[in-house]
């Protein structure tokens, strides 16, 4: 008789599968998502720059455009990472996936400041939901021993989506008044691709376990095992894992028990000062180079030499975080961004402003890998989308005030100024990596 499947058997059995297309699957299917989002948020940056000249807009204006976008981020990261584990990962990343689809195609039709405002909050708001929603529904799938490299992978996605955004600001938005709305119209893709996640990915077996929905479960982990090479039997059923809060308001309250305090508070900690130095640096790089005098087909060119190191960052980072572990890795990219922000910050040539740029993206996106990894792994399956979501809604305060704190900074004391600012807030994260737990090469906790 085929024994009972249980969330501990599910687990045991997705552990041991070696890399497949099944898996392939799974990752690419959340990765071009993880990348459409990326185009989204790198499109603001270009769009900024020339709306500022094109609306005649003041710096404080250009910087509610960018936080509009982030306060919707902030909700959604939030209430998606509840409704997730509500309603099961591949829903609500089908549904964020839709919503910031189609407010990012009618923003191509705003008439003024206030409609892009508001526009860009309802993208937010898709936005914010989907990054941790992917990042547990790829975790959930992902055999132990690889667990952190494909979160990084899924990360790297980030990096081919703001590269497809600096091409499209570099060869799209300048050549003529309307190309910031040809911009905005092909971020509408995701509104399409939305109906492929839905039907086209399965849902999470570790969450539909926990659910109760045992049948589901085991058939899609079966359909994996037969993408595999062979693998031995399912494992004998055991005891049920314990329980854990099932209510959101439990969940959510759970995160600050005595057991997940620590974890928790470091983990905000990291999200918050990454995302401020961040966003605070990569929404406003175009527009501060227009400022020290580069036209704005040449800044934009820097900016896209500067994004594509984003892609060897995120390399190293996925080798390293199964050498070196969760915890080392984190520190070693977020003490890099550190350093490579005052040295952009007072770079005056061409060359080294370049040099330096791309530095702090290597590094940047290196440590965002590794963090995404560290936050799934942070909790158990019963409350692993809510804990992550708010984790990634504590770090989107940080990128609403950021864009607010840029022209006051810049006013104060120029790059060297900003740029000192963001270095200490990545110093900051450094010390909290060191509360986090490192689960390197450990099972997910299925409770």
């Amino acid at each position: 008789m085929t024994p009972t499947t249980t969330p501990s058997t599910v687990s045991e059995r997705l552990d041991r599968l070696p890399f497949s297309r099944a898996h392939l699957r799974v990752l690419t299917g959340s990765g071009v998502g993880w990348a459409l989002d990326a185009m989204d948020v790198g499109l603001i940056s270009f769009v900024l720059a020339m709306l500022v000249d094109q609306w005649a807009l003041q710096p404080e204006q250009a910087s509610w455009i960018a936080s509009a976008g982030f306060v919707g981020m902030a909700v959604g990261a939030s209430v998606g990472g509840l409704l997730a584990d509500r309603f099961g990962r591949r829903q609500v990343f089908a549904v964020t996936l839709l919503i910031y689809g189609v407010a990012t195609g009618a923003s191509a039709l705003a008439g003024g400041l206030l409609a892009l405002i508001l526009l860009r909050f309802l993208v937010g708001l898709g936005l914010g939901a989907e990054l941790p929603v992917a990042s547990t529904y790829v975790s959930e799938f992902a055999p132990a021993r690889i667990r952190g490299r494909l979160i990084v992978i899924l990360e790297a996605f980030w990096a081919i989506g703001w590269t497809a955004a600096a091409l499209i600001g570099y060869f799209v938005i300048p050549t003529s008044a309307d190309g910031w709305r040809w911009a905005f119209t092909l971020g509408a893709i995701p509104a399409a691709y939305a109906l492929i996640v839905r039907w086209g990915l399965p849902e999470s077996p570790r969450w539909l376990a926990r659910r109760g929905r045992t049948a589901e479960a085991d058939r899609i982990v079966a359909s994996f095992e037969r993408h595999a090479a062979p693998v031995s039997a399912p494992a004998s059923a055991s005891a049920p894992a314990p329980q854990m809060a099932t209510a959101a308001g439990e969940r959510v309250r759970a995160l600050w028990s005595p057991e997940f305090r620590l974890r928790t508070a470091s983990l905000w900690v990291v999200w918050f000062c990454v995302n401020f130095s961040y966003y605070g640096a990569f929404i406003w790089i175009p527009s501060i180079l227009v400022s020290q005098g580069y036209d704005l087909v040449r800044s934009f060119g820097f900016t896209l030499i500067i994004t594509l190191a984003q892609l060897p960052g995120y390399a190293v980072a996925a080798w390293l975080i199964e050498v070196w572990g969760r915890r080392v890795t984190l520190a070693v990219f977020l003490a890099g961004s550190a350093v490579s922000a005052v040295l952009f910050g007072t770079a005056t040539s061409e060359p080294v402003v370049i040099a330096t740029g791309m530095a702090l993206s290597f590094f940047n996106l290196g440590a965002w890998g590794a963090l995404y990894a560290v936050s799934p792994e942070t909790y158990p399956t019963s409350m692993r989308a809510t804990g992550s979501g708010w984790a990634a809604g504590v770090g989107r305060i940080a990128s609403i005030v950021a864009p607010l704190a840029v022209p006051p900074l810049l006013a104060a004391g120029g790059a060297p100024m900003l740029f000192v600012v963001f270095a200490a807030f990545f110093a900051v994260a450094v010390v909290a990596t060191w509360g986090l737990a490192d689960r390197r090469g450990w099972a997910l906790d299925d409770r």
